[in-house]
This record gives C-alpha cells, sequence and structure tokens, in this order.
C-alpha cells in the first residue's frame, strides 16, 4: 500500500475496500491477532478522531474521492501514473521517480541466464512493485466538474446561494383525489419527458416536462414552470383515456406501492385487482395491454428497478400468500417477460419466500442484485435477484411493522416503520441509525448518491435528512395537506410532491447546499 520513489516520499495507495467495505475494520468474529509493546491486545483498527465508527470512516473517504476537489485535481495523477510525469525529465521535476527495476521493459527476464541473478531480480520486482504501463506523452486535459461549470456564464450556479424560493410551482388536478404516487421520469432523451401522478380514483396524468436547465436555456428561462398539466385532464377532453376502470379488490387500501411507471412513461402497472393478477397499461391509450398471473392472493404492492440502456428492468410482486416474485419487464417489447408470443404466461424469474404475513412494501436494486421486503409483521428481508435469503433486517422490538423502504446503490437501507419510526440498516444488517419523527410518514425517498433522504407525512412538512445519522438538514414550509408520494427530477434539482388535496407541488431542492464541504467552501 505504500510506494517510495528515489526522493523517498511515500505515496499512500488504498485498496477499493477502503471506500466500501467497513466491516474489514472490524474483529468481528473476535480473533487472537496478538499482542502490543504496552500489553493491549490487538483487535479492530483504530479509526481517526474524525471517524467515530468504521461506517463514518468509509463514508467520509468516498466522499473525499467522489468530491469535486479531488475531480478537478484528477488528471494530475493521472499525469504522475500513468501519463507525461512518469518518465524522463517531467518525472525528476515532480519528483516521481522510482526504482528502475520498476519501469515496464527496463530488463528482460528471459534474457537473464544465471539463475540466482534472476531470482534476485524477481524478488526486487516482486517487493518494490511495478510501474503502470505508460499511456499519454501528452498531458492529461481536466475534468469538467462542477466547479469548472459554477463559473460558466450560462450555467445554473449549483452552488451559489439559492435566490428561487422553496415551491416552484403548485398545480391543482380537477378531481380533487389525493395524487398517490409520482413517478418523475424527467430525461431529456425521452420521447415525453414527464412528470406522472395516479390519484385514488385511478386517474392518471402525464405531465409534460419542461427541462429548464439543460444546456441552452439562459437563466431566465430557467424560471419558466417545469410541469405542463396533462391536457386531457386539464381540459377534461378524453380524460377516460386516464381512467383505470377495472374493479380492485374491495380491501386493498390504494397507496403509492400500487403503482409502478416504466422508465420511458409509456407504461403503468397497477395491483390490487381481485383475480390475483397485477396490469399492464399504455399511458397513451389507457389501453390494458397486459394481465400477469402468479400468485396465489391478491397483489398488494409493486416495485420496479432502476432501468438498463433499452428500458429492460426487474419488476417486483409482493402478495397477501406472503411471497414475492421477480419480473423481468422488456423495453423492447413493452412486456413483462421476453417471448412476446408468450405474453400471456409469463414466468417469474425467481419466487421470494420467507415471510409470515401479507407483503406491505418492496424495493428492489439490480445494481446490488438485492431485493428488500417488508411484510405487515415481522422483519425485514434481504434477498438477491436469484431468490436467495441472505439475512432479515432486526430493528429494535417498536419497529415491528415496516411500511416503506428506500435503498442506495451503496448498501444503505432506510426503513420507515409505524408511528414515525426509521432504521438505517447496513447491507449486512447492521443498524447504522435510528429516529422517531412526529409524523405518519406516507413517502420517502433517497438522493442519487444516497446521501440525503427526504420524507413527507400527513402533516405536509416536507424534511431533509443526513442519511446516515438522521441528521435534519432542512424543513420546507408547511403544505396545506398532507404528502402521499414524491420523486426526483433526474437532475436532482426538483422535488414533486403529490397531495392528499389533488394537486401536485414542486419544490427546489439542492442538497449541495446543505453539505458541509460547499457550505463552508462556497
Amino acid at each position: 500500500m505504500f510506494k517510495k520513489n528515489k526522493s523517498g516520499r511515500s505515496r499512500l495507495e488504498l485498496i477499493p475496500e477502503f471506500y466500501y467495505l467497513p466491516e474489514m475494520f472490524g474483529n468481528s468474529n473476535g480473533y487472537h491477532l496478538g499482542q502490543r509493546e504496552d500489553g493491549k491486545m490487538v483487535c479492530d483498527v483504530e479509526l481517526p478522531p474524525w471517524a467515530n465508527k468504521p461506517e463514518d470512516f468509509v463514508r467520509i473517504n468516498r466522499m473525499a474521492l467522489e468530491s469535486e476537489f479531488v475531480s478537478c485535481q484528477l488528471h494530475q495523477w493521472v499525469d504522475l501514473i500513468f501519463g507525461y510525469k512518469q518518465r524522463g525529465p517531467e518525472a525528476v521535476r515532480a519528483l516521481n521517480v522510482f526504482h528502475h527495476l520498476t519501469y515496464e521493459g527496463s530488463v528482460s527476464l528471459d534474457s537473464i541466464t544465471d539463475p540466482a541473478l534472476r531470482e534476485a531480480m524477481e524478488k526486487q520486482i516482486l517487493i518494490v512493485g511495478q510501474t503502470p504501463s505508460q499511456l499519454l506523452i501528452e498531458p492529461h486535459p481536466p475534468r469538467s466538474s462542477a466547479m469548472h461549470l459554477c463559473f460558466l456564464p450560462q450555467s445554473p450556479l449549483m452552488f451559489k446561494d439559492q435566490m428561487q424560493q422553496d415551491v416552484i410551482m403548485v398545480l391543482k388536478f380537477p378531481s380533487n383525489s389525493p395524487v398517490t404516487h409520482v413517478a418523475a421520469n424527467t430525461l431529456p432523451h425521452l420521447s415525453v419527458p414527464a412528470a406522472v401522478t395516479v390519484t385514488c380514483s385511478r386517474l392518471f396524468a402525464v405531465n409534460r416536462w419542461h427541462n429548464t436547465v439543460a444546456p441552452g436555456y439562459s437563466l431566465e428561462q430557467a424560471h419558466h414552470l417545469p410541469i405542463e398539466m396533462d391536457p386531457l385532464i386539464a381540459n377534461n377532453s378524453g380524460s377516460n383515456k386516464r381512467q383505470i376502470t377495472d374493479l380492485l379488490d374491495q380491501s386493498i387500501q390504494i397507496n403509492t406501492h400500487c403503482f409502478v411507471v416504466t422508465a420511458d412513461n409509456r407504461y403503468i402497472l397497477v395491483c390490487g385487482f381481485w383475480d390475483k393478477g397485477f396490469r399492464v397499461y399504455s399511458t397513451e391509450t389507457g389501453k390494458l395491454t397486459q394481465i400477469v398471473f402468479g400468485h396465489w392472493d391478491v397483489v398488494t404492492c409493486l416495485a420496479r428497478s432502476e432501468s438498463y440502456i433499452g428500458g429492460d428492468c426487474y419488476i417486483v410482486s409482493g402478495s397477501r400468500d406472503a411471497t414475492l416474485l421477480l419480473w423481468y419487464w422488456s423495453g423492447r417489447h413493452h412486456i413483462i417477460g421476453d417471448n412476446p408470443n408468450n405474453s400471456d404466461y409469463p414466468a417469474p424469474r425467481a419466487v421470494l419466500t420467507g415471510h409470515d404475513h401479507e407483503v406491505v412494501c418492496v424495493s428492489v436494486c439490480a445494481e446490488l442484485g438485492l431485493v428488500i421486503s417488508g411484510a405487515k409483521e415481522g422483519p425485514c428481508l434481504v434477498h438477491t435477484i436469484t431468490g436467495d435469503l441472505l439475512r432479515a433486517l432486526e430493528g429494535p422490538d417498536n419497529c415491528l411493522c415496516p411500511r416503506l423502504i428506500s435503498v442506495s446503490s451503496e448498501g444503505h437501507c432506510i426503513i420507515c416503520y409505524e408511528r414515525g419510526r426509521f432504521c438505517n440498516f447496513s447491507i449486512n444488517g447492521k443498524l447504522l441509525a435510528q429516529m422517531e419523527v412526529n409524523d405518519s410518514t406516507r413517502a420517502i425517498m433517497l438522493s442519487s448518491d444516497g446521501q440525503n433522504l427526504v420524507t413527507g407525512g400527513d402533516n405536509g412538512v416536507v424534511e431533509v435528512w443526513q442519511a446516515c445519522d438522521f441528521k435534519q438538514l432542512y424543513i420546507y414550509p408547511g403544505c396545506d395537506a398532507g404528502v402521499r408520494a414524491m420523486d426526483l427530477s433526474h437532475d436532482q434539482r426538483t422535488l414533486i410532491t403529490g397531495m392528499a388535496s389533488g394537486s401536485i407541488v414542486a419544490f427546489n431542492i439542492d442538497f449541495n447546499r446543505w453539505h458541509y464541504e460547499h457550505q463552508n467552501r462556497y
């Protein structure tokens, strides 16, 4: 991990585990690792003062690695290791000269006939290490990081003081039915970037998204309202195309888990029907395109993974039969399953078992290959996407009824239980933090980097928390109705919430303004 150059200066090179594996710093098995000279037993790794626990050490390490300061300096590291400062006069000027045997091509071991000399050379190379191949002979260009962009005249000034008000706009739908699901698929390459909303009366709307901070827009244009109401809903002309009329099971309470919108905004998946299946509807025509069966009881919740290129993704369905089924959505054929000729009888990729009660919430992460689910009672379970049960996430005694789950690609799982209780688990089952809020939480959302948590509930207050320790970062002004659903735009700058009053509220949100590093630097 340490390398020393000709000047005698050491360079520390950290292995990847320093940035994602906190378990490596703890002697969880209690192995006897010997005794130090002062008589103290060797056990856990002693951490620096700025890290209270291994999870803090790894998290802060990763934040430093991904910081804008490192991004701005990264090209200089490339020049030293792979570039024009690796050898020659530039390497001497940069004090970047190592033992001559470490350089590629400096010696041909096959040409050494003396076995003793060859063995000595091999041991020297093994001990000192080897310098990577030189890939560049000219300076590497700097990365166009956010620190560079924030000084361009047409930039959104992402690290400047936020001048806009907290609430961008309020959009009221004529139906007055609570907006129970929001899906903000706003990427500019989509044919219809939109914020799709679904109400408790199963009336959906494809509300056009105007990407006002894209390249080519001026700062004046950026103040335009980002969401345009679905014209079929606004004019009440053809709103029957937006109504899901198939009957649900009478005992189903409609919530955000009953719906999934595909990444291209073209299809809505709906569960809760009496026939124990879930359905796929076209958002363009409103017509039913597929019915999927597989469970022995009513399907109670659905979830979608992040989408691959082409729109393929995993769909997970949970049921009252206490099982979950993993399905594959084909973005090419726009169906559940791989074979369009057999769309009436698609087969699940995996069956996930282990719960004793009705499944009420689920989250799936294709990047980690994991499904995390919660039943009406009992611990949340972690499965692989192949169906293997990995572990149960055991919370405190008063956390037995999970209601909402959100998982980050870094492997942290936020679970909201009844009565406003929250727990943060590592993917290996360690309880990292817990809190209790004075609200009946209905919606939670993690930022794309997994560092921030946004919550909303019946009190109508949207709050932002630091996900790792539940430190409160910001409270938005209270709304006149409860929050039922929420989602973030692709650029993480707009939070869209569905309200119990039948409206959606778009909030300005910039997670960087609460970040300690940026708060002090900019």
